[in-house]
């Protein structure tokens, strides 16, 4: 199944990037990137922005074509899971096709605005009679959309057991620029780099803040770490933020949102299972190890609703070293 999905899952991330960069692109010489941020409506997921429509577009147009030929399920955030074969729509899973969980354009915000790339994210789990999980997944696709100014993108293919591969290719012609196989080492420092404490929502900057500094206070403390030189980054885009892990940029990326707001019992915008499915594989087949908020193994239903958090950690050599940190912070 993997040999059979896996260029179809890279010609649908193809397909959403032109869309998407193209009312990019038009927006731009338009002069107003006002009509991107329009909000379209409110999907089962999220909010559905103007540039989210032409990429949502062309995910059905795709899942039409082929369910023509055989059974798939596909979860969006627009549309929650959608089942369809040749005879058209399915009342399930139970079909023995493929599960498969997109995100189209993870870093909408980011997008719309024009100031950085934002990243489709595909996971792919083979046929099964209930929602999928992480678990299940065994193929993911991390596709970049770049800004209107970019001439290259980058993409990040996995497959359970066998590795990451990254590829940057020139936008005009497709053509590789540099490939190679994602390895992200054992280089356990603890400063030099960027240690991101993703900081969404105003309402618990404070909180997470507070959690962010006791765990640089402990680095400085118990492993000599110069905090001056523990770099930090928002970028609104959960896919973006563990392709940067997987590729090496990041150090360590913590996502504590869901944790925070269950902590007071309260709900909050947090990221959602297809937000992260195939970027948790890639980054996992770099070498980058990605658990739950405490620790634990990180699994949940690949669905529209399920709130996720999630802290990554650029090797096992670096979680082994500053995890009891993060935990002796929280």
């Amino acid at each position: 199944m993997n040999a059979r999905w896996l260029p179809r899952l890279v010609d649908l991330s193809d397909r959403i990037r032109v869309a998407a960069r193209k009312a990019l692109l038009g927006a731009v010489e338009q002069g107003s990137l006002a009509p991107l941020a329009r909000v379209a409506g409110e999907g089962a997921g999220d909010v559905t922005y103007g540039i989210d429509v032409p990429a949502e577009e062309v995910l059905t147009e795709w899942l039409l074509e082929h369910s023509r030929a055989e059974p798939l399920s596909i979860l969006t955030e627009d549309a929650g899971w959608r089942h369809r074969g040749p005879e058209g729509d399915l009342p399930g899973f139970d079909h023995g096709g493929p599960r498969i969980s997109v995100d189209p354009i993870d870093g909408t915000r980011m997008l719309m605005s024009d100031l950085r790339p934002a990243w489709s994210v595909i996971g792919l789990a083979g046929p099964g009679r209930e929602t999928p999980r992480l678990s299940d997944v065994v193929v993911g696709v991390l596709s970049e959309i770049p800004d209107s100014r970019a001439g290259r993108y980058r993409r990040l293919v996995a497959e359970r057991g066998q590795g990451c591969r990254s590829e940057e290719r020139e936008l005009g012609d497709g053509r590789v620029v540099r490939a190679r196989k994602l390895d992200t080492g054992k280089d356990d420092r603890v400063d030099h780099g960027l240690f991101p404490f993703f900081r969404y929502m105003p309402d618990q900057r404070p909180e997470i803040a507070a959690i962010e500094a006791a765990f640089f206070a402990r680095l400085a403390e118990h492993e000599g770490a110069d905090v001056r030189a523990c770099w930090d980054d928002q970028y609104v885009s959960n896919g973006g933020q563990l392709a940067l892990l997987a590729l090496g940029t990041y150090r360590l990326i913590a996502d504590l949102r869901a944790s925070v707001a269950a902590r007071h019992g309260r709900t909050t915008l947090t990221g959602k299972p297809y937000d992260i499915s195939g970027a948790v594989l890639c980054a996992q087949e770099a070498g980058c190890v990605v658990t739950a908020v405490d620790g634990s193994p990180l699994d949940f239903p690949l669905d529209a609703e399920t709130p996720v958090g999630f802290v990554g950690w650029a090797n096992a050599a670096t979680a082994r070293r500053l995890a009891p940190h993060l935990a002796a912070s929280r």
